[in-house]
């Protein structure tokens, strides 16, 4: 069974940078795309960046391009999402999902994603 957490969230002030871990593991097959997503109070959870586990590519969300990014060690059952240059939007609780290939990704589709890790809270100050 897939199993997927997240950690690494805390307090930064804005400016700063965090990085978030998720441990990914239980897969049976190696095509499938892990997910780091988001959830601010009050609104609807977003993708944020995205990595597909076959060839690596990697997708980001226009409001993080330039200031995160996503990477894996597969060898060590990780996917981490560095967060550079925070802003107080960026204050959410993220998550980590995985999907697995079923012939086309939507790899910002909160749906598509099957397996979920527990939330791990980032706070940015103003």
């Amino acid at each position: 069974e897939v199993q997927l957490q997240a950690f690494g969230g805390g307090l930064v002030q804005a400016g700063g940078s965090l990085r978030l871990s998720c441990t990914a593991s239980g897969f049976t097959s190696d095509d499938y795309a892990i997910g780091w997503f988001r959830q601010a109070p009050g609104k609807e959870r977003e993708g944020v960046s995205c990595i597909n586990s076959s060839d690596g590519s990697t997708y980001y969300a226009d409001s993080v391009k330039g200031r995160f990014t996503i990477s894996s060690d597969n060898a060590k059952n990780m996917v981490y999402l560095q967060m550079n240059s925070l802003k107080p939007e960026d204050t959410a609780v993220y998550y980590c999902a995985a999907q697995y290939y079923g012939g086309s990704y939507y790899y910002f589709a909160v749906d598509e994603y099957d397996y979920w890790g527990q939330g791990t809270e980032v706070t940015v100050s103003s």
